[in-house]
């Protein structure tokens, strides 16, 4: 087992407050996708996982916090005795991330052989200070993490641990498709997960409520008594112009951002 530290550190001027974190998790995953969408800055298929992930536990509501990200092997005996080695390490070391915390691993047998975390792995975490696991490979001891209320993703269920050993720490991981490097800011929920670039989530944080409130308006006009298809396309319409406004202000505010760091 290697640690890896080949990324840089995170630019504190880039790290959410707490009372922009608490905002953040108000919304949605769909939410901040959309969002995210308006700054015009990846392509639309890409930087969130894709259907091998499932929420575990969907009831809970959103979560959002810093990549730690690691790989595993469970599939076949390693030399000694290395079962789950490193962990503490990895917990230590975590302390020099900003926080909150997800925990991230790619298991990189394929497909999964045995489970990635259980009831002890999640106790853990979630005791110094993780807010939640997203793994590509297997979960166990549902119904025990399901009391923790402690958020976690998997591409399945499996009951053995296998001959499970953490491999890396620290490093770039691909969980569901989706790329992670260690700070990554993560948003996820039963819809999915998806990463926020680090550089413009203050500026989505602000422009997530008028998104949504655009949106509403159509919502509201289908609820409404006498609703026909000529309302609805013009209520429509109105969304979408306040879309582009929002759209404007995200693009106005990124070039804000590029001409200070420059």
């Amino acid at each position: 087992m290697k640690l890896s530290t080949k990324d840089k550190p995170l630019d504190s001027r880039e790290l959410l407050n707490q009372n922009q974190l608490e905002r953040l998790v108000q919304f949605d995953s769909p939410t901040i996708a959309n969002v995210i969408e308006l700054f015009e800055l990846r392509s639309r298929v890409a930087d969130f996982s894709n259907y091998t992930l499932k929420a575990i536990y969907p009831e809970l509501p959103p979560t959002v916090g810093y990549a730690i990200t690691a790989t595993f092997r469970s599939g076949y005996p390693a030399e000694g005795d290395e079962s789950y080695f490193g962990m503490g390490r990895l917990i230590e070391d975590s302390h020099l991330m900003p926080s909150p915390k997800i925990m991230v691993i790619q298991d990189m047998d394929a497909p999964p052989q045995a489970a990635t975390y259980g009831e002890v792995m999640a106790t853990a975490f979630q005791t110094f200070g993780f807010v939640g696991l997203i793994t590509s490979g297997a979960g166990r001891d549902i119904e025990q993490v399901r009391q923790l209320r402690f958020p976690c993703w998997a591409s399945s269920m499996i009951v053995s641990h296998g001959y499970n050993r953490f491999l890396d720490f620290h490093l770039p991981v691909v969980v569901g498709g989706l790329q992670v490097k260690p700070g990554n800011l993560i948003h996820a929920d039963g819809n999915g997960i998806v990463t926020i670039p680090n550089h413009i989530a203050p500026i989505v944080v602000e422009l997530c409520e008028p998104f949504v409130q655009a949106e509403q308006k159509v919502m509201d006009y289908l609820k409404s008594p006498g609703a026909t298809p000529g309302g609805y396309s013009n209520a429509m319409g109105k969304m979408r112009d306040e879309v582009k406004e929002l759209r404007e202000q995200a693009q106005s505010k990124l070039k804000g951002l590029t001409s200070v760091s420059e």
